[in-house]
């Protein structure tokens, strides 16, 4: 028989539920907050490691990549993770590097070849400033990668009567340069080594795409990364040779 004291205590517990649900939601979104994140993009530019890899952080897959190949940006929790390139077929790690990712900046993870030697492989991490241009004003930077080319290239301007004018000079292998203004037109870009009339061109930037022939538009706003890779040898791939590639930033 029910009686007055438990229909009461029922009662109780009935209208204490919801709220002690809500205290539990609560709860539940206190102890999960939404990581603070950053974001890279990755390239594949190791021609001594030049299988699919597969890039990760702190074990977690961000993406996997071909030779010559370049994600979107990805999102990546901030803090220091450890960055792994690995053999895509084998999952051995060739390659390890410990980054610092911050709230809402972005960076370029770059494998490379320190050495011709087979399945050389390393990587750089880059900070990106995706900071908008001047008004009227486009940005670029140079980053070496290329095997067998001279320790320091920059990045320049064919000149008629002056050989070449330098954009960006004097930036050494495994390294990036700044970011820098330039006004917006169709150019011809070259890599070169020395300056001004004795300067002599490694490799042409062209239409960007790593042919080494024609143009490209660089258009205000727009923020560029010419990236120098492969190796400077006749008795290697095509595909594996030195080429200056345009990758647009934004």
């Amino acid at each position: 028989m029910k009686t007055l004291t438990s229909l009461l205590s029922r009662s109780a517990l009935l209208a204490a539920l919801p709220a002690a649900l809500a205290f539990s939601s609560c709860s539940d979104d206190k102890s999960d907050p939404t990581p603070e994140q950053g974001k890279v993009l990755l390239i594949h530019a190791a021609p001594s490691a030049n299988a699919r890899v597969k890039v990760l952080a702190n074990d977690t897959e961000l993406g996997q990549l071909d030779y010559g190949q370049l994600s979107n940006y990805v999102t990546v929790n901030t803090g220091t993770p450890s960055l792994k390139i690995n053999d895509a077929s084998s999952n051995q790690t060739v390659a390890t590097k410990q980054a610092t990712i911050e709230k809402d900046k972005s960076y370029s993870v770059f494998a490379y070849s320190p050495s011709t030697a087979l399945g050389s492989a390393d990587a750089i991490v880059v900070p990106d400033d995706l900071t908008a241009p001047s008004a009227g004003k486009a940005k670029i930077r140079l980053v070496h990668l290329g095997l067998g080319s001279p320790n320091t290239v920059s990045l320049a301007q064919p000149a008629a009567l002056t050989g070449t004018v330098d954009i960006i000079p004097n930036v050494a292998f495994g390294t990036a340069s700044s970011f820098v203004e330039i006004t917006p037109s169709t150019y011809n870009l070259v890599i070169s080594t020395g300056s001004g009339a004795t300067a002599s061109t490694e490799v042409t930037v062209g239409d960007g795409s790593g042919s080494g022939t024609g143009t490209k538009a660089y258009e205000a706003g727009k923020i560029y990364t010419v990236l120098v890779r492969g190796i400077k040898s006749a008795s290697v791939a095509t595909d594996l040779r030195t080429k200056a590639i345009v990758i647009t930033n934004n």
